[in-house]
């Protein structure tokens, strides 16, 4: 009995248990991307498993329970539509403390839900009616925007400084509470373009580049998404 002990630990040491992929929930939808490039990006994160949802049908999934089934909850979505029984599941996985990660477009989301800026933390506010002017984000396409680390953390970790050719967002409203990731001084561009987020009992990030397949294709955008979506699970 001893002897086969010893081999089943030999065998062990030799072909060590592969470690078992963190698996996140893609939700898309109400904006268009270089939807090719942003899949390819993904597919080729090694370690990441990924199931893609688009709107309006990734809420009515969430609100029956599909995102037990995942480590984090990744959002490239900019939509507007939630029912009530979607936003009390939304709250309820932050009482869990289910991760999210949401990137660029996805602050321009549920427009007339505040409770949504508590959770990711901002808010870009588009023009409608009632909405005074000066409070009326902007944005700017193909810019160069160059970041610095405002934060070092397991998401910046390994970075000095980050480039990418992208679109900014200009007058956005940022919580002071969040703690700041990446920093920029372009001058069409909000300060702070990455940030960490607490809502009850969840993490949450938000990175703001990410605009089209210039930047998907960036290592250096890559490695910031692996390493957001590594901590979060780990949190």
């Amino acid at each position: 009995m001893k002897c086969i002990l010893l081999f089943v630990l030999f065998i062990q040491l030799l072909f060590p248990a592969k470690a078992e992929p963190i698996k996140i929930m893609l939700v898309t939808g109400g904006h268009s991307y270089d939807t090719l490039e942003f899949f390819q990006m993904f597919d080729e994160m090694e370690g990441i498993d990924y199931e893609h949802y688009q709107q309006p049908e990734a809420n009515r999934k969430i609100a029956l329970g599909a995102a037990d089934d995942f480590d984090v909850l990744v959002f490239y979505d900019m939509w507007q539509n939630i029912s009530l029984d979607e936003r009390m599941t939304y709250l309820q996985l932050t009482q869990q403390g289910k991760p999210f990660l949401f990137l660029h477009h996805s602050l321009v989301s549920y427009q007339n839900w505040p409770e949504f800026e508590k959770i990711i933390g901002g808010k870009y506010v588009e023009e409608a009616r009632g909405v005074d002017e000066e409070m009326v984000s902007t944005f700017e396409h193909d810019v160069w925007v160059y970041c610095t680390i405002e934060n070092y953390t397991p998401v910046t970790n390994g970075f000095s400084e980050l480039r990418f050719f992208d679109e900014v967002y200009g007058n956005v409203q940022v919580l002071e509470s969040i703690k700041p990731l990446l920093r920029t001084t372009h001058p069409k561009s909000m300060e702070f373009v990455a940030w960490e987020n607490r809502y009850r009992n969840s993490n949450i990030v938000y990175i703001q580049p990410g605009h089209d397949k210039r930047t998907y294709v960036e290592k250096d955008y890559r490695k910031l998404l692996i390493q957001t979506i590594h901590y979060l699970s780990r949190k």
